[in-house]
């Protein structure tokens, strides 16, 4: 693990990172202690006053050689990202490009730190505002984007002037790690960046948290977990960004292009084999379309080529663990059960590896399982519905609000759809919304906070008041 600038062993043994192509173990990795947290906490604090009083112009300039690194390994880097987590070569490169970008951009915001001056109402005395670090931050990132949920995060912190702890997921360790090789090569300063590794998060997690020089808290994951992470934050009232679950709804209406949003589709349902956050969850298809979307939807999914994820003709690879597969496959099959009938796929193959197929379902009941849970993973249920009323009512019929997607060929019609879904992102013909230069994040159970954007400094950031007046 990184801590202080120096690789260490863990001080509770090893854990095995498995090849979700073939079920093997891939590596050993270390396991975090009591020990290695507090030495890590320790380090970003003692790093913490020189790396928030350097010149903003200096962090930039670490961020942009991270930016360059990153690009010139896009290589390496994608490939270990499909060893570890499982998606495709092609999906991996896009994954390496996007991170890449988040150092590039916050490059650019960490210059751009302001303040303000104003005159107070009374005319008494001057309102002065400055900006400050928060302070030593945790990380705690999930396993589907190994690398861009770590920058997403990183970036900002560190244009910011925050030191940090990183926990990466268990499942996919390993890009985290060489990652904070790269930052250390691009000038971050030892203690800057520590990188905790464990397959016992919940216990690492505490104790980090636990610590009185841990100010702020950044996670990705589940809605689930993210209540208990909050729980425990609140015990010492600390900054809390949360990127939770997702239930995504694609609407496709009766005027939409259909070959427009079946391309759309592909690309959020498919993007990373359906394990994505903002992946599409529901297809809620006006009914005068909806058997021709399933027909072409199940045309498109059905000539993907699944195989191995490190091999280059693979499109559709592994989930990531086999939880992952046998959650998926209960929900179809409860689903099918109740009553959704089966297009395409539906069913495990046998064999080495967490594979699950492409699979369309249609006639899908609004309360199965695959219409009310997050699926992650390359299962598309689609719903016919009678018209925009009614694709409403069941988009916003979640606890979660993280994005959506509309298609229609009325740009009015499908702004006034997109002002009425509750959700943080909408994706207005188009099947992809991620973009660094905008705030990511949802509404209801899907989080607190944005990340990326003008927006995504400001998260690790504090506002102070100074009164004065001559």
């Amino acid at each position: 693990m990184l801590v202080a600038g120096q690789w260490r062993a863990g001080s509770a043994g090893t854990f095995g990172v498995a090849d979700p192509s073939t079920g093997r173990e891939l590596a050993r990795v270390p396991r975090a202690g009591a020990d290695d947290a507090a030495a890590a906490v320790a380090a970003a604090s003692a790093a913490l006053p020189s790396w928030a009083s350097a010149a903003p112009r200096e962090r930039a300039e670490v961020l942009r050689r991270a930016f360059d690194l990153t690009l010139a390994r896009r290589e390496q880097l994608a490939f270990l990202i499909s060893l570890e987590m499982g998606k495709s070569l092609a999906d991996a490169r896009g994954e390496v490009g996007y991170a890449a970008e988040f150092f590039r951009w916050f490059s650019e915001e960490a210059v751009r730190v302001g303040g303000e001056l104003r005159t107070a109402p009374a005319g008494a005395h001057r309102i002065l505002t400055l900006r400050r670090p928060i302070g030593v931050t945790l990380l705690v990132t999930p396993w589907n984007f190994p690398l861009a949920m770590v920058t997403r995060k990183l970036a900002p912190a560190l244009a910011a002037g925050c030191t940090v702890v990183v926990k990466p997921a268990e499942d996919t360790p390993l890009t985290a790690l060489v990652l904070g090789g790269l930052l250390a090569e691009a000038g971050v300063p030892p203690g800057v960046v520590n990188v905790l590794t464990t397959d016992r998060p919940a216990e690492l997690v505490g104790r980090v948290l636990a610590d009185d020089r841990v100010r702020k808290l950044s996670f990705t994951g589940s809605t689930q977990v993210g209540r208990s992470l909050l729980r425990q934050a609140a015990d010492r009232v600390l900054g809390v960004s949360m990127e939770l679950g997702g239930n995504a709804p694609f609407i496709v209406l009766d005027d939409a292009d259909l070959d427009a949003a079946v391309d759309g589709a592909m690309v959020a349902k498919m993007r990373s084999g359906g394990q994505a956050c903002t992946a599409a969850n529901r297809f809620f298809v006006q009914a005068a379309v909806a058997g021709e979307f399933a027909d072409r939807l199940a045309a498109r999914m059905a000539a993907l080529r699944t195989g191995p994820a490190t091999d280059e003709r693979t499109e559709l690879g592994p989930m990531v663990n086999e939880r992952q597969v046998e959650g998926i496959a209960r929900r179809v099959e409860d689903s099918v059960a109740a009553g959704a009938k089966v297009l395409l796929g539906g069913s495990r193959p046998a064999g080495l590896g967490y594979y699950y197929p492409a699979t369309v379902l249609v006639d899908v009941p609004a309360d199965a399982p695959v219409a009310r849970e997050e699926i992650f993973g390359p299962v598309a249920p689609v719903v016919a519905v009678r018209d925009e009323t009614e694709a409403l009512a069941l988009a916003n019929d979640t606890e979660t609000g993280l994005a959506a997607y509309v298609y229609t060929a009325d740009l009015a019609r499908g702004l006034r759809v997109s002002e009425r879904l509750e959700v943080g992102m909408v994706g207005l013909n188009r099947g992809l919304v991620s973009d660094p230069a905008a705030p990511f994040g949802g509404v209801k159970q899907s989080g607190l906070g944005r990340e990326g954007g003008f927006e995504g400094i400001h998260e690790y950031l504090e506002t102070v008041y100074v009164a004065t007046a001559w």
